[in-house]
């Protein structure tokens, strides 16, 4: 019997995409969540309680998956940059859901599987041939679509430079699973979630010192910014709810968003995020009455294709390796 060694990446393909479903169903409703509560709280205050929960059940995880010793890592600067790059994504793409109708910022974040397919090429070492690259540009000229550049009078408040938060966050969450999964060798998904819960407390927390009383939120019209730094409030009790649920669906996504990118390969696993894009469209209509305009489609459906002929390609790629090596075994 032949034994993985500590730096050969998992490959568990079906596990990686129950993960991956799961986590982005938990995705969708932690986006409504947070847009829901937009309107009365700072980002950081639900950032650091939605944190707090998630590291709770985090830990209890570390419990079950070995106890306090699979904390330890050779890799801590890897590790930092990975809370980093999550960070920025967060930090982005919630930025631009204060004013950005809940579909339509999903639909720009979702280039993210395009760039991890991009990035897996240069960290990961991961063959990627013209056709995912003409799949990953069919994508991006969604992004284009979306963002109608030919267009001067944009009706999105903070104008066209909003629409790039979303874009911005979904590099930087593309750049952290592919660090997932290089790291995911050697660390255990409870690990690489708490890391990650742990350094959104402590920026959470430092937003909360420089800026918790909304000292600087009236100096700013961006409803963007003043989302971002407007004072602390203590929840009424109705509130105190979708606070917890914050949190569980934050413990949630960290675990399963870890565990998918660990154990399956990240250009595999990537298009099935997907999902999140018709979730992103029923809570944005159940919730805020919001309907994506037709051009708005257009662009969902050229980044869809896109990621979906990434996977198609890889799937098909994938069953000409598994039938050589069944001939090879002969």
């Amino acid at each position: 019997m032949t034994l993985l060694s500590s730096s050969t990446p998992l490959s568990r393909p079906a596990a990686g995409i129950v993960f991956v479903l799961a986590g982005v169903t938990a995705i969708s409703v932690n986006d409504m969540l947070i847009k829901q509560l937009s309107g009365g709280y700072p980002l950081h205050q639900m950032i650091f309680v939605r944190s707090l929960i998630g590291l709770i059940f985090m830990l209890f995880l570390v419990h079950f998956e070995g106890g306090w010793t699979i904390l330890k890592t050779r890799r801590p600067i890897l590790h930092v940059v990975r809370c980093v790059m999550v960070l920025i994504a967060n930090m982005s793409f919630f930025t631009a859901l204060a004013v950005v109708p809940l579909a339509d910022a999903t639909a720009l974040f979702f280039v993210a599987p395009l760039l991890i397919t991009l990035l897996s090429i240069p960290i990961l070492g991961e063959k990627v041939g013209p056709w995912r690259l003409g799949a990953v540009g069919i994508g991006f000229c969604g992004v284009v679509l979306m963002m109608q550049p030919w267009k001067t009078d944009l009706q999105i408040e903070g104008g066209r430079m909003v629409l790039v938060l979303p874009v911005i966050g979904a590099a930087a969450y593309a750049m952290m699973q592919v660090l997932t999964r290089k790291l995911g060798v050697a660390s255990k998904a409870s690990a690489l979630a708490v890391y990650l819960q742990s350094g959104f407390l402590i920026v959470s927390m430092g937003f909360f010192l420089a800026a918790g009383d909304g000292r600087y939120a009236d100096t700013f019209d961006n409803a963007s910014l003043q989302f971002l730094l407007r004072a602390w409030v203590w929840p009424p009790e109705e509130d105190v709810y979708w606070f917890v649920a914050l949190g569980l669906c934050s413990g949630v996504v960290g675990y399963t968003m870890s565990q998918a990118y660990r154990i399956a390969d990240a250009a595999t696993i990537a298009p099935f995020e997907y999902i999140g894009l018709p979730l992103a469209v029923f809570w944005g209509w159940l919730m805020f009455g919001e309907l994506p305009a037709p051009v708005v489609f257009g662009g969902i459906g050229l980044i869809v294709g896109g990621g979906l002929l990434v996977f198609l390609r890889e799937h098909q790629k994938q069953r000409k390796l598994a039938l050589a090596t069944k001939i090879g075994r002969r």
